[in-house]
Formats: structure tokens, C-alpha cells, sequence
């Protein structure tokens, strides 16, 4: 029994030292590692920066009546376009009843006094005719006469304004037709036939009936972070990418840039806006979410080499470069603007220069 324990023993023995001599011999005859090598490159670099918004038009006008009442007539619909004076609605007045009984009250008297006056007046007319009176006293008749047929008129416009929102005697009923103040498309008519309406006044801005708005002249009004704020200037070339519209690009230039942040998700941000050049063959609608990258600054046809290629030793950026057979040397460099990928190299490299990819096999 002793005996064999001591043989398994010596067998295990055996076997670890065969194992052993085994993987040492193994890892000798690994291939050592070749470095890849990378020249430098001639590029134009952008420094980019991007802000989130939305494809507006510059001004969004809204249609407000200049009586209060009910939509009896609704003449466009979201889409239509319109010019300046076009109709966009009708409306009918719901008079107040005590006004209304006031004025008609009002006409009644109006009624009775220039009854009167004209009967004084053709009295006092005859007697003229025939030199019984003066012509002060004619003319005194003839002003009362004047005057309740001015009063009887007055009361009579009165009393249809309060009816229908204007007179028989203005030739129209301009008050009642609500008219588009400016050209452009109806993007909104947020109210229908039957719903009521106010005009505006000093304690309420009124029912808007539709807005309209010029589409040929739209902004990309965003937001830009804080830390970004600073490297803009009105001027600066924006290119603005719209999510509904797949594969085209749009030119824009900025125009403004808030003098006051805004607290947004918890960072402060700016809000900026940019006039868009539009395509003639592309219809962009109110409201499309768009990006827009802002050129911060661009350098053309620059020495430069990938951002992954760099090393850092402290603050000091330098690169390995190739001086013979998988053999590398360290080369400080000056770097300049980067865009994230990209970094131009000012001194240090030359563009016959191997560098080695230090990070890949």
C-alpha cells in the first residue's frame, strides 16, 4: 500500500514538471508584437458645437375680432394661404339686452323729437314764405330741425351697432369681417363655427381666430450650453439638420444670442436664433425639430493626425515615432485645433513621419 501511494506520487510529480517545461516552452515561441504605423495627414480640420431647437417663422401674427360675438362663417382652414385684407371669418353680434333696450329707447325718442321738429320747421317755413317771421326765427327752426334729424341718426347707428356690429350708412360691416393683417399661410384656426369670440380691450387680449404667418422667412431659434456661449458672434455660420427631412442640410446665419441664460434640466443655457436658407423644391412646416452645428473655427489643409495616436506625459502631448525595425522613438508635438477625431499638429511631425499605433496590434 505504501508503495503505491508512493508511485501516484512520483507520477504527479513527473507530470507537474512536464506541464511546466511544457508552457515554458510554449510562451518562448510566441510571435512578439508588431506595431502598426500611421503617417500624418493633410485635412481641414471644424471645431463644431451643437444647439437643439426648432424651424420657426420669424413672426407668427395672430387674427384677433374687433367685436365680441359668435363665428357665424369661417372662410379658411389651416394651409390656405391668404394675402392682406382676405376674409378669414364673420361675425355675428349677440347684443346685450340692456344695452340693446336702452338704445332703442334711445331711437324712440329720437323719433318723437325730430317728428316735432320737422312739423315746428315746415310751420316756420311757410310763415317765412310769406314774411310773417323773421329769417333769425327761420333759421333758429331750421337748426332745431338739424339737429334732431343728427340726433335720430346718431341713435339709429347706435342702436345697429349694438345689433350687428356696424351701420347701414358706413356702407359695410367691416367690424363683423374679421381680415388677415399680413400675407402669408394659415397655420392655425383654433376656433370653429358656432364658438364665441372676444374682442381685445384693456383687460383681455381677446380670441384669437387663426394665426397666419410667412413661411418664405423662417429662423432656427435653439439653445446652446453655457460653456459654448462664449465663441459665438452674430455672423457666424450655422448648418442646420431638420429630424423630418432625411439627408439635406440647410444654411443658416446667426443673428442673435440671448444676453441672459435660462436654467434648462439643470445646466444654463442660451437661447440663439438664426435666419435658415431655404430650399425653393423643399416645404419645411412650422415648428420642425432641427439641430444646428455652429462653426466655432475651421482650419484648412493642416497637418494633422488621428486624436487616438497621442500619448500624454503630465500636460506634455507626444507621440511615438518610428526609427527602425519595430524600433520607436518619443517626439514631443505642439498640437492646435481639434475636433474631436482630428488634431492639427504645428510642430513635432513631419508627413513622412511613422507613428506608432501604440494601442492596437
Amino acid at each position: 500500500m505504501k508503495k503505491t501511494l508512493r508511485n501516484v506520487i512520483l507520477l504527479v510529480l513527473i507530470a507537474l514538471v512536464v506541464f511546466t517545461l511544457y508552457y515554458l516552452y510554449s510562451k518562448s515561441q510566441e510571435e512578439p508584437i508588431v506595431y502598426q504605423t500611421q503617417t500624418p495627414s493633410i485635412e481641414t480640420i471644424i471645431q463644431k458645437t451643437v444647439a437643439t431647437g426648432s424651424v420657426i417663422p420669424r413672426e407668427e401674427i395672430e387674427i384677433k375680432p374687433q367685436v365680441s360675438g359668435i363665428i357665424a362663417e369661417l372662410f379658411v382652414e389651416p394651409g390656405d394661404k391668404v394675402v392682406e385684407g382676405d376674409l378669414i371669418a364673420k361675425v355675428q353680434v349677440i347684443p346685450d339686452m340692456v344695452s340693446l333696450n336702452n338704445a332703442e329707447n334711445r331711437v324712440n325718442v329720437a323719433q318723437l323729437n325730430f317728428d316735432n321738429a320737422e312739423i315746428q320747421f315746415e310751420r316756420q317755413e311757410t310763415l317765412f314764405n310769406q314774411g310773417v317771421i323773421s329769417q333769425q326765427e327761420f333759421q333758429n327752426a331750421q337748426l332745431q330741425y338739424n339737429n334732431a334729424r343728427a340726433e335720430l341718426l346718431g341713435a339709429q347707428d347706435n342702436l345697429q351697432i349694438i345689433r350687428e356690429g356696424a351701420t347701414q350708412r358706413s356702407g359695410t360691416t367691416a367690424l363683423t369681417l374679421i381680415k388677415s393683417t399680413v400675407s402669408g399661410m394659415v397655420l392655425d384656426v383654433p376656433v370653429k363655427k358656432g364658438n364665441q369670440v372676444i374682442e381685445s380691450n384693456t383687460f383681455n387680449d381677446g380670441t384669437t381666430v387663426a394665426f397666419v404667418a410667412d413661411m418664405d422667412d423662417m429662423i432656427f431659434e435653439g439653445f446652446i450650453d453655457e460653456s459654448e456661449v462664449g465663441k459665438l458672434s452674430p455672423g457666424m455660420e450655422l448648418d442646420i439638420t431638420v429630424g423630418a427631412i432625411q439627408g439635406q442640410r440647410f444654411g443658416a446665419m446667426l443673428e442673435y444670442i440671448a444676453p441672459k441664460g435660462t436654467e434648462e434640466n439643470g445646466a444654463i443655457q442660451f437661447e440663439i436664433r438664426a435666419e435658415v436658407e431655404l430650399d425653393s423644391l423643399q416645404f419645411i412646416r412650422a415648428g420642425y425639430s432641427a439641430n444646428a452645428d455652429i462653426v466655432l473655427s475651421r482650419r484648412d489643409e493642416v497637418l494633422s493626425i488621428d486624436e487616438g495616436l497621442l500619448q500624454f506625459d503630465g500636460e506634455q502631448p507626444f507621440v511615438e515615432v518610428k526609427t527602425g525595425e519595430q524600433q520607436f522613438e518619443r517626439r514631443d508635438v505642439e498640437l492646435g485645433l481639434s475636433d474631436g477625431l482630428k488634431v492639427e499638429i504645428l510642430s513635432g511631425l513631419s508627413e513622412s513621419d511613422e507613428i506608432k499605433i501604440w494601442n492596437r496590434q
